[in-house]
């Protein structure tokens, strides 16, 4: 058993800003430690962002000659972005979700091949979630085993990327879901002011409130599920978007002020005035969704410094790659519905 680990993490997310890689250095002492090392984001080019946003719809002859594509460009950025680095012991990587539909028991990631193996020469460990939706859970959230050993300072994490979720609970049994769709709904309406992202929240705050679309929101019924519960992109596609599209003759500003608030008050109701939670994710530097949250919430909202912001998902699936090899727990049962705590992840090695 080895007590350090140099690993980097690969991590592409629902809102499609491109993929995060890090390099960190986690140390086993009284407990997990971590150093990020390095990280960097490499954004996808315009056609690899439609051609993920669209891979749901193609056929799987189609996605699975896309996939091929997406491996080599994931093995050139690992390439890319190990150069100089000594030590990497392996590789641990997220791949790109195409289908998430647990209840279903459906749940697909491109990338999670032996190929990423052979075309970087690192150990590769991928596809944490299929053994999770095998043994009837979620497959999802997988970021709060990491929050429970890593950052379990804070009351609570709350991650504000494609979608918010939040874990809690570590002083007793850890309590994760996701709340709510974010940047996969900011982003989208932004483009109709032809931006990729609503910078600091600025269009949103200059809208105003419209009260049929944000009780509409409100009403969803996965906001009356009870635990654990999580969200894909399917569910945004047929439940959000088409609410929203009934106000299409509305102002963008209208609708991105209503669907801000309507995050505020779905996240505000998750939190207490004793709990101190940790904001991460590309929705951090959202100033207007963040006042908001900090309005409707006694809570004590923490932002930590941007490296921890941008890359806390990756270095967490870094981290699940230890535990995988070291072969423990990273599948918390209470949190993605399981029917037992396990060890995820499909390891590779490159062929001699």
């Amino acid at each position: 058993m080895k007590t350090k680990y140099t690993v980097i993490g690969a991590m592409s997310g629902t809102s499609l800003d491109g993929l995060d890689l890090v390099c960190v250095l986690f140390e086993k002492k009284k407990k997990w430690e971590f150093e990020l090392l390095k990280a960097n984001t490499y954004s996808y080019s315009p056609e690899w962002k439609k051609t993920l946003a669209e891979l749901h719809d193609q056929t799987p002859e189609i996605i699975k000659e896309i996939e091929k594509k997406y491996v080599s460009l994931l093995a050139n950025h690992i390439l890319n972005f190990s150069s100089g680095l000594h030590g990497i012991d392996f590789v641990s990587s997220h791949g790109h979700t195409v289908f998430h539909q647990p209840e279903q028991g459906i749940t697909y990631q491109i990338g999670n091949t032996s190929a990423l193996s052979g075309l970087t020469h690192f150990p590769v460990i991928c596809d944490f979630r299929s053994q999770d939706v095998g043994l009837g859970g979620q497959g999802a959230p997988l970021v709060p085993v990491g929050d429970l050993h890593l950052f379990n300072s804070y009351t609570a994490c709350l991650n504000l990327g494609g979608f918010a979720n939040v874990s809690k609970g570590y002083e007793s049994e850890v309590n994760a879901y996701d709340i709510c769709a974010v940047n996969t709904v900011f982003n989208l309406l932004a483009k109709e002011k032809g931006l990729a992202f609503d910078a600091e929240g600025m269009i949103a705050k200059s809208g105003k409130l419209i009260p049929e679309l944000f009780d509409g929101l409100n009403a969803l019924d996965f906001y009356c599920k009870k635990g654990p519960k999580s969200l894909g992109i399917e569910w945004v596609n047929k439940e959000v978007f088409p609410l929203l599209d009934q106000y299409s003759s509305s102002p963008v500003e209208d609708r991105m002020h209503t669907y801000a608030q309507h995050i505020g008050v779905q996240i505000g109701k998750n939190f207490t005035e004793l709990e101190e939670v940790l904001i991460t994710g590309g929705g951090a530097y959202n100033q207007y969704l963040i006042s908001l949250l900090r309005e409707l919430s006694d809570a004590n909202f923490v932002l930590p410094e941007s490296d921890i912001i941008d890359f806390k998902e990756a270095l967490i699936f870094a981290f699940l790659g230890v535990l995988r090899i070291e072969n423990e727990v990273n599948c918390l049962s209470s949190v993605t519905g399981s029917s037992l705590d396990h060890s995820s992840g499909v390891i590779f090695y490159p062929q001699k």
